[in-house]
């Protein structure tokens, strides 16, 4: 008689233990992980950009800097000298140009709005990241939860093979179920191949995320239901910040036509000391007001205007285009996990009938009337459920995790 098969979950527990046997990094929660994922490179660098428009906003208002001029005007050649000829003299000027206002706020504006609309991106991007990081770990938990099945399957099929070789010695006709056997650890082989593999790209995207990663427990994960306002989405709340940008370029390019004002001052210092000198006198002064005017408009700046207004619309159809895509993608992904929730509830009701079933098979063989391999059938049915059961889990809580990193969380 075959001895009687362990307790799968047992079993089960301790393949976990196998599987994940190399040390832990102690001290390693999610919020650790979350801290470590906010110093990504690719977050710092959006915020240096921000920080760079910030400051550009402040230099946008400032004036520019003051000309100064040294020269001299009216200096002969025949006969150098500063005594001789009337106009001639040694010049000091100094001149400041004044952007309009509106043009220089505009600027600010724009700059200022470039800053928000980086600090929009940064937080749709660690949202995108936070997901994708609890995706990698929910891929790790199913793949450990799947090769234990499969380590314990295998472990099955060796029994199984003993018991049909066993049912062959004493002369059944059973020689066909060797083959299913060397078959289907064949498949439990390649299953298992096919894990390691995965495995090894799940450890390959957590070190891009936030590096080496232990055992972390998961925080609960459940899906953040959508108001129907489309600016609770990332995309959206980016493209809208987007618009802003490009109202700012609106404004800039109108004020584009108001006047740049200018003053200049500059002394003319003649040199009157001597008693050669011809034509004596007072030192001069010049002074002088310029403003621009809108000469070429009709060539420079309504252009530039209507360029700038039909950015403003691009944007704001790029923001009704991601309003409905974010909408399209949040339904795709709801469907995805309620269709898992789904077939999961129908996978779970299906355990409790093989494990009846096993059961009974176990009363037949322990009373003498029946054999051993239907139980261990029984186990490995009971096992290909529970494989399947990770991996709508896995995909469900995927689903969920990529849904809510859609929405901006306060």
């Amino acid at each position: 008689m075959a001895e009687k098969s362990q307790n799968p979950f047992s079993l089960l527990a301790c393949s976990l233990g196998l599987v994940l046997g190399a040390p832990p990094v102690l001290g390693q929660s999610f919020p650790e992980l979350e801290a470590r994922l906010k110093e990504h490179p690719a977050l710092e660098a959006l915020r240096l950009e921000s920080s760079a428009y910030r400051e550009d906003a402040l230099a946008a208002v400032a004036w520019p800097d003051p000309v100064v001029s040294v020269g001299i005007n009216n200096f002969p050649l025949s006969d150098p000298s500063f005594r001789t000829y009337l106009p001639t003299n040694k010049a000091l000027g100094v001149s400041q140009q004044i952007p309009n206002r509106s043009a220089r706020a505009a600027r600010s504006a724009q700059a200022r709005r470039g800053a928000v609309r980086n600090e929009a991106l940064e937080a749709m991007q660690f949202a995108h990241m936070r997901s994708e990081l609890l995706v990698a770990l929910l891929d790790r938990r199913r793949i450990a939860e799947e090769l234990a099945l499969l380590h314990r399957q295998d472990s099955l099929y060796t029994e199984l093979e003993q018991i049909v070789q066993g049912e062959i010695a004493a002369g059944r006709p059973v020689l066909f179920r060797l083959a299913e056997i060397d078959l289907q650890r064949a498949e439990v082989a390649r299953s298992l191949a096919d894990l390691q593999a995965e495995d090894a790209d799940v450890d390959a995207r957590l070190a891009d995320l936030v590096g080496r990663v232990g055992t972390v427990p998961l925080p609960p994960i459940e899906p953040t239901i959508w108001s129907g306002n489309p600016d609770a989405f990332h995309a959206v709340r980016l493209a809208g910040a987007e618009v802003a940008v490009a109202e700012a370029g609106v404004e800039r390019a109108q004020a584009a036509w108001k006047p740049d004002w200018g003053v200049q001052l500059t002394w003319q210092q003649r040199d009157s000391g001597g008693t050669d000198v011809r034509f004596p006198g007072d030192d001069w002064v010049s002074a002088a007001v310029t403003f621009s005017v809108p000469i070429w408009g009709n060539r420079s700046q309504a252009p530039a205007l209507r360029a700038a207004r039909a950015q403003r619309e691009s944007a704001v159809s790029r923001r009704t285009a991601a309003a409905r895509g974010a909408a399209a993608r949040y339904s795709a992904l709801d469907a995805t996990r309620r269709a898992a929730e789904a077939a999961m509830g129908a996978l779970n009701a299906k355990v409790p009938a093989i494990r009846e079933q096993v059961a009974a098979q176990r009363t037949r063989y322990e009373s003498g009337t029946g054999d051993y391999s239907p139980i261990i059938d029984g186990e490995l049915a009971e096992l290909v459920l529970l494989a399947r059961i990770a991996r709508e889990q896995a995909r469900r809580d995927s689903a969920v995790a990529r849904l809510n990193s859609m929405m901006v969380t306060p």
